[in-house]
């Protein structure tokens, strides 16, 4: 495949088709093989061609306008690295590094420079359960507790649950859309011990236990590790070289240090378990190239991509965190503000549907938003807890975006 290379406005670009990215993001992976009905991974003619960075309402914005825009937000909010990719009409058009992945050894940020995901990670475990459900390995409705070999609570993860019966009630369908009421992580709990904080489907509050108990569910089933199906049905299909679920010493050679809102070094976060919720590493390359197969809906079955961007339960609260705060809102009505299967979700009148995700943790903030209709996306990632400060400056600015739910995102 052809990599285009040439000068917009005095900045060098890198425009190819969505399995190749700036400074030799590796060969396009062959197409995924499944069921009937069930799309493969592709890489058509139209994404090799040249394309230019337009907004949502179609007007051009030049590498110039992008940069000078990521660099003034980022000398505002103390940002020290940031990746960015942008997709127009489900090409990548645009992706660059900016600032220091480094800060002490003035070590550049890339598009492949190695970034914790934190939450970004769900949304890769989430098209991965999808296409175990296109298989029929598992429902999105059966109740979980026809997978499991025991009762839940009788597994040493899930011992505080004896005693409350609505576990029994869990399915996949609740724990992707965040409905099942379990906590964020147990961690977070007064008590620090698991439970149950609603009637399983009837409201959205942010779950990571959730897709950890699912991922446990889906481990039961298939009696393969999580990051077995994980590399087999998204990673090396979408040719995602420089991702994986736990940190690797291969990332070593160029990875990304977090840093606090003071910019007092963090470390690069090695995380050494499996955790579907959050424990990926990957790159701003890699994460565009998983975008750009998701608007495609590669690997899935029609119906499957879109059941994963139908609304599945109104959002009503007035923030996303903390999760069980028992504040309401008409704020976001408007937009329709919703959540999907692990995908947050609002609708615009003039620009149709949008689907996003947040990846947050000490040191690391990640966004990654796409319309359908247009099939645009950015996707940003920064090594910096200020990054969050920064995202609707950069959407309206580069995508023309002022729908972002700002204020219960926590931006």
């Amino acid at each position: 495949m052809k990599v285009f290379r040439w000068v917009v406005m005095g900045v060098a670009m890198s425009v190819c088709g969505v399995a190749c990215g700036q400074d030799g993001g590796g060969a396009p992976a062959p197409p995924g093989a499944g069921p009937a009905g069930r799309k493969p991974a592709r890489m058509p003619d139209e994404y090799r061609r040249p394309a230019v960075i337009t907004r949502l309402d179609g007007t051009a914005v030049s590498a110039r306008d992008v940069d000078a825009a990521v660099k003034s937000a980022m000398e505002k909010w103390k940002v020290p690295g940031l990746g960015l990719a942008v997709i127009c009409n489900g090409r990548l058009v645009y992706q660059k590094g900016y600032g220091y992945r480094d800060v002490e050894q003035k070590l550049p940020f890339d598009v492949v420079t190695s970034t914790y995901a934190a939450s970004l990670t769900k949304t890769v475990f989430g098209y991965a359960v999808l296409q175990l459900v296109d298989q029929g390995v598992i429902a999105l409705d059966t109740p979980i507790a026809t997978y499991l070999a025991k009762p839940l609570p009788e597994y040493d993860n899930y011992k505080e649950l004896a005693g409350d019966e609505r576990w029994r009630k869990f399915t996949p369908r609740m724990l992707l859309a965040h409905t099942s009421g379990l906590p964020n992580y147990r961690g977070f709990e007064d008590d620090k011990k698991l439970k149950i904080h609603f009637e399983p489907g009837t409201r959205y509050a942010y779950s990571g236990e959730g897709l950890n108990l699912l991922a446990m569910v889906i481990e039961e089933v298939t009696k393969e590790p999580i990051e077995t199906i994980i590399q087999r049905d998204v990673f090396a299909p979408f040719g995602m070289t420089r991702s994986a679920m736990t940190y690797e010493p291969r990332f070593d050679i160029n990875h990304a240090i977090g840093y606090d809102e003071n910019g007092a070094p963090l470390g690069p976060n090695e995380h050494m378990h499996v955790r579907v919720a959050g424990s990926m590493h990957t790159t701003v390359d890699d994460y565009a190239r998983f975008l750009a197969a998701v608007l495609r809906g590669d690997r899935l079955s029609t119906a499957m991509r879109a059941e994963m961007v139908k609304p599945q339960i109104r959002i009503t609260s007035k923030h996303e965190f903390p999760p069980f705060e028992n504040v309401e809102t008409h704020d976001n009505d408007a937009i329709r503000l919703s959540y999907g299967l692990t995908w947050g979700l609002y609708f615009t009148e003039k620009y149709g549907e949008a689907y996003f995700k947040e990846g947050h943790d000490d040191g690391w903030r990640n966004y990654a938003v796409c319309f359908e209709k247009a099939k645009d996306c950015v996707l940003i990632m920064t090594n910096s807890s200020n990054g969050e400060h920064i995202y609707d400056q950069l959407l309206r600015a580069i995508q023309g975006n002022t729908f972002t739910p700002v204020e219960w995102e926590g931006f």
